[in-house]
């Protein structure tokens, strides 16, 4: 019997036997592993893995054909070293989390235009102070520099509370969601910087993103500009971004990443002005949504493992996405 690993924490029973009905049906057997450990003397036994195991469980997956990661951002395990042979098949679950990214950026978004920091610090000092000017989502100009699931959730919802103009920027110039007013190459950043009021970041770590927020470009946002970095942390220049901050050359930032994670507790980040630290919670499986959509995905694509067919969420490792 062929056989399948699912190493995961985030199962409940009706994950586990919907996965076990589907593989059944496409003629596997399914092997639960609560955790990211896989038994090293089981490791051979397996064709796919499902889940999010240790890198090092899957170089002893000698029979592994198809590994199906339960989270988007892939970067860590495209490398060939990490796999029996470089033919292993690799897809994300980018789509499981765009719910629950976008809403973790509308809520950031908000806190900082609406000055929740500063209200939450006047209250700890039992003051009563309502006169701090606000901002709104409705009437702002808005870049969204990542057009895929997690980008495009957050700009459909921004553009129905009101946004003025979202754009877009991505590697090409292929036409983009309706949201979107236009769409920008990230060769044509700087031209969008200057008029971006909402930075909103959602990339994957990739030779072409890394450090692509630069000095130079945190120099070209306004002063009014706040910036959301939900995608990786190596994307942004944290040192210029922490200057520009506490300088008050720009008015805030929120970040669910950044470099090193986890952050070391004498950071400077930790004491940054007008900064918003969550500690990469955005994603993860807090909401049954995700989790239940990482689950039918999965399932969706090991049918079209089973028949044959390509896969919906295949990663070129090369590329690393």
């Amino acid at each position: 019997m062929r056989k399948i690993a699912a190493v995961t924490a985030f199962l409940d029973d009706n994950h586990r036997a919907k996965i076990t009905e589907t593989a059944a049906r496409c003629g596997f057997e399914v092997d639960f592993y609560h955790g990211d450990m896989l038994p090293e003397e089981k490791a051979a036994e397996y064709e796919v893995i499902f889940g999010m195991p240790k890198r090092r469980c899957l170089k002893s997956m000698t029979n592994l054909k198809w590994f199906c990661a339960s989270f988007a951002g892939v970067d860590s395990v495209v490398d060939d070293k990490y796999y029996p042979n470089p033919d292993v098949l690799l897809t994300n679950s980018a789509g499981a989390y765009g719910t629950t990214i976008a809403e973790h950026i509308i809520m950031v978004t908000l806190m900082l235009l609406r000055r929740m920091p500063d209200f939450q610090q006047i209250v700890r000092e039992r003051r009563w102070v309502q006169s701090l000017p606000m901002r709104s989502i409705q009437g702002s100009t808005i870049t969204v520099l990542g057009t895929g699931d997690i980008g495009t959730n957050f700009a459909r919802r921004a553009k129905a509370m009101g946004a003025a103009k979202i754009y877009g920027v991505r590697r090409s110039k292929k036409a983009g969601d309706p949201c979107y007013d236009a769409i920008y190459t990230h060769d044509e950043l700087n031209e969008v910087l200057p008029k971006t009021e909402i930075l909103v970041m959602a990339l994957p770590s990739t030779p072409d993103t890394i450090g692509i927020l630069s000095r130079e470009r945190i120099a070209l946002l306004p002063p009014e500009a706040i910036v959301v970095n939900v995608g990786r942390g190596t994307a942004i220049d944290q040192e210029a971004l922490m200057e520009a901050l506490n300088a008050e050359r720009i008015a805030g930032a929120a970040l669910d990443v950044m470099v090193p994670e986890p952050l070391p507790i004498d950071h400077p980040l930790w004491e940054t002005k007008n900064l918003l630290l969550t500690p990469h919670i955005s994603g993860n499986m807090s909401l049954p949504l995700t989790r239940d959509k990482d689950v039918d995905m999965f399932c969706e694509d090991l049918e079209n493992y089973a028949a044959g067919r390509p896969l919906l969420r295949l990663v070129d490792r090369k590329r690393g996405y």
